[in-house]
């Protein structure tokens, strides 16, 4: 018996348990394949950022909570509170002008924007048809930052 004989009985031998491997795990393999291609086919883009709708209502809201703070007689005591409010109104401002394609300020390095640079940016964005209260700019019914 040479090598070719001994290589012949051993390809009849590991045959059938390969094809029976090969006929098990091609399907599992071909459905995995596919889901891999399904995954990467191109799907609806997806809106970034949350809806106009409600960017707007989080600013409506922010802006009356912003002037009943500054209307209390208490303003001395809730001064934190005026600042934070004034820093969320600011990046409502700042996802509402992405949303709508208005330029807009970049924070400065707090992540903050001014007093000015809110007050023209919710003119703006007034002027681009978002709903905002009618004395919106200066923050206050009255008038008074």
């Amino acid at each position: 018996m040479n090598l070719l004989d001994a290589s012949r009985i051993a390809l009849m031998i590991a045959a059938p348990p390969l094809i029976i491997a090969t006929a098990r795990h091609v399907p599992r393999c071909w459905h995995a394949f596919a889901e891999r291609v399904r995954e990467r086919a191109p799907i609806e883009p997806q809106p970034y950022g949350l809806p106009i709708e409600k960017l707007a209502a989080d600013l409506r809201r922010l802006l009356r909570l912003h002037g009943e703070l500054t209307a209390s007689a208490q303003s001395a005591l809730c001064a934190h509170r005026v600042w934070a409010v004034e820093a969320a109104i600011g990046a409502r401002a700042i996802e509402a002008a992405g949303a709508l394609g208005v330029r807009h300020p970049g924070p400065d390095r707090a992540g903050l924007l001014t007093r000015t640079e809110i007050s023209a940016l919710l003119t703006d964005l007034a002027g681009a048809g978002l709903v905002l209260p009618a004395r919106a700019c200066p923050f206050t019914p009255d008038g008074r930052l």
